[in-house]
């Protein structure tokens, strides 16, 4: 009989270790899963914005030739 209690005692001592850990271990994933939400967004507003500055680009570059074409000596 005493094994048993002795066994049901580690059993239950062990059991909660486990739901210890896994607590810190669930804390320490959803930590990191809000890093990776955030990091997405921020890559998702970066790749919204690239084509708007890419055309802001080409505009810039088209009046820049204008503007060296009006001063070319002639």
């Amino acid at each position: 009989m005493e094994a048993v209690i002795v066994a049901l005692v580690s059993g239950g001592i062990t059991l909660v270790g486990v739901l210890i850990a896994n607590s810190k271990t669930q804390a320490v994933m959803d930590t990191k899963l809000e890093e990776l939400t955030r990091e997405v967004r921020e890559h998702n507003n970066f790749a919204k914005r690239m084509p708007v500055v890419e055309e802001q680009i080409k505009v810039i570059n088209h009046r820049i030739s204008d503007l060296e074409d009006f001063h070319k000596p002639e």
